[in-house]
């Protein structure tokens, strides 16, 4: 049921599907009052459901890119729009980039060596003609950033002639500022190819997510054509496009397709042409619900793991007890979620550990203190140290699931394989928060992780109760998936 439309969704005194869930009938007045009474009438999500339903997620190490050769469009006003989701740094990470026919050069990019973000148009000869550097630095993995680059080189005052917002604030910091001189032709909407998620000469990606990627050829908008400040929240959330004339080159990808991830809605018909992502890289991990992923910048052994397919898939990099944990911890609620092991015997493990051991710069292995629990490949169950073998192994390929229940008064962790419960303990309160965790023990043991999101493909579909996340197996009832829209509703 959802307040936000008077609670008629659902038949007489049945709730029925979830948040966003559609069905017939009104609930009876006195129904209601009793529910809210018991908090249990849910309260609307400030995040706007399927505004921005689906994302493309990049993954750099495949050269994930969309290509298109451009018309020649107005090269001194335009608007670019990204909602972004990182998931890699160190090195630079383009969002997008033009190559005029001239040879001049435009990209917008996070610089590797610093996660400041980069805005840019460089002359044939190789000389800056605009350059923005930010002071601020973009080092959030569990976030989504709204950035709009608005230009307009004919601008009577200097400094309005490039205007850069993130999440609905103009950036007024620069470590660099060259503008643009009056009426400058920039190499953007020239006519030549332009890239999204990558530069080619020299070879540069971007691995994260992206959502609603939008260009306005002729027109310098406010960040207000694409997001608004929410009047409970006060977060900067996409909303819905209208009214906006895109222009020659206009192009908003919404990601809607997955068989045609470049599709343009603008009504303009400028595809993109899609390279090497498929349909599995369409994800529900959005700006309108933005699920957990894997932390690269958890403490412990970072450097023994490399990170995939949007933080959704690990890999051990030496031998040894290797941990990676989820960027979004929870200390009250039911949470659920998948593993699944690709390769490797060496006891890799799936569990929890409290929040305030990623703070450590040394972990052992997961399990071996009172605040973490692990099942591990050969059946045993872990936590302090001390075993528990539950007799049920599990192997490549397997899906492995684990819930976690914060509410009742005895917590506990319950362990799935293939839909069917194997094991279930008891868990202590947590001190801070509890994050999902995963375990390496061998050099190249590569395991992929399922909030709701996932970057592997599944033979069956299941949502939660609330009608959030993508799983192989039904989600235990009463359990939900690892989402922001899910945290709103619940916590």
């Amino acid at each position: 049921m959802r307040r936000s439309n008077g609670g008629i969704i659902g038949p007489d005194n049945v709730t029925t599907g979830g948040f966003t869930g559609v069905a017939s009938g009104v609930w009876k007045l006195n129904e209601v009052t009793d529910l809210i009474k018991q908090s249990k009438w849910p309260e609307p999500s400030p995040f706007p459901i399927n505004v921005t339903p689906n994302s493309a997620r990049f993954n750099s190490a495949s050269s994930d890119n969309l290509t298109r050769t451009s018309d020649s469009g107005n090269k001194k006003t335009f608007t670019m729009s990204f909602w972004v989701k990182r998931s890699t740094l160190g090195t630079d990470q383009v969002l997008t980039n033009i190559t005029a026919p001239s040879g001049a050069q435009g990209r917008v990019f996070f610089e590797g060596n610093t996660e400041q973000l980069e805005f840019h148009d460089v002359s044939s000869g190789g000389s800056y003609e605009i350059r923005y550097i930010t002071n601020r630095l973009f080092r959030d993995f569990s976030a989504w950033y709204n950035i709009v680059i608005a230009v307009d080189t004919e601008d009577g005052t200097a400094g309005d002639r490039v205007k850069i917002y993130v999440n609905g604030v103009q950036e007024t910091s620069f470590a660099t500022a060259t503008q643009p001189s009056s009426g400058l032709v920039t190499s953007f909407n020239s006519g030549g190819v332009m890239e999204i998620g990558s530069q080619q000469v020299p070879a540069e990606f971007f691995g994260g997510y992206m959502s609603e990627v939008i260009n306005v050829d002729g027109s310098q908008l406010a960040p207000t054509s694409f997001g608004e400040f929410n009047s409970g929240s006060g977060i900067w959330i996409p909303k819905t496009i209208t009214g906006l004339t895109f222009g020659t080159n206009g192009y908003y990808l919404k990601f809607a397709n997955s068989a045609a991830l470049g599709t343009d809605s603008s009504g303009q018909s400028n595809n993109f042409t899609v390279n090497n992502l498929t349909s599995l890289d369409q994800s529900t991990d959005s700006p309108s619900n933005n699920f957990a992923t894997m932390n690269p910048l958890f403490a412990g052994d970072n450097s023994a793991i490399t990170y995939a397919e949007g933080n959704l898939k690990t890999t051990a990099t030496n031998q040894g007890q290797k941990n990676a944990v989820s960027t979004i911890g929870v200390s009250s609620g039911k949470w659920y979620c998948e593993m699944v092991s690709r390769n490797g015997t060496n006891y890799p493990g799936f569990g929890i550990m409290d929040s305030q051991s990623v703070l450590q710069t040394s972990i052992s292995y997961l399990g071996s203190s009172s605040d973490s629990y692990c099942m591990f490949q050969d059946g045993n169950y872990y936590t302090n140290g001390s075993a528990v073998s539950t007799g049920t192994t599990w192997g490549v390929g397997s899906i492995m699931g684990v819930a976690i229940d914060l509410d009742s008064g005895t917590k506990t962790i319950k362990f799935f394989k293939n839909g069917s419960q194997t094991h279930s303990a008891t868990i202590s309160t947590p001190a801070n928060a509890y994050v999902f965790a995963v375990s390496h023990n061998d050099n190249g043991t590569i395991t992929e992780i399922n909030f709701g999101s996932p970057a592997y493909a599944l033979s069956s579909g299941n949502t939660d109760a609330n009608g959030f996340g993508n799983f192989e197996y039904a989600v235990p009832a009463g359990y939900f998936s690892l989402c922001t829209n899910n945290l709103n509703i619940l916590e």
